[in-house]
């Protein structure tokens, strides 16, 4: 099965992020095999919208599954209308999230899991100012 991991770098042994919408990057894994492609996140930067515009993104490459750190409500929604389930991985590496998403320990989200724009704030404070946002 073909599921994506947000991840803050482009192997199995990077970490999973803890956001969604702004993840730096993208590993498509195919559970079977662990074969994977890392692609950078398009909506990254986007100004708005981050978390619909990621979640199109993973649908639209086919991903039956997301495991990420937190997922917001309008990106859940997203996901949710595709029939992708979401699962919370909140640490460790990405290769370890998709053997416990394989083995079934890992939470199904039932619901957004962050507040909506939580990305964005956290991204203003590691960059050095909280930027806000309404």
């Amino acid at each position: 099965m073909k599921i994506v991991v947000t991840a803050e770098g482009s192997s199995l042994d990077a970490e999973v992020s803890p956001v969604f919408g702004r993840c730096p990057m993208f590993l498509f894994v195919d559970t079977e095999t662990m074969e994977y492609t890392g692609v950078a996140n398009p909506a990254t930067h986007a100004s708005g919208g981050a978390g619909i515009q990621a979640a199109q993104f993973v649908v639209d490459q086919g991903a039956k599954a997301v495991v990420t750190g937190n997922v917001g409500p309008n990106a859940f929604g997203v996901l949710q209308a595709a029939q992708v389930p979401a699962y919370l991985a909140q640490s460790g590496s990405v290769r370890r999230a998709v053997e416990a998403q394989r083995s079934g320990a890992l939470e199904r989200l039932g619901q957004a899991s962050a507040e909506a724009h939580a990305g964005t704030r956290a991204a203003g404070r590691r960059s050095g100012g909280d930027q806000g946002c309404s």
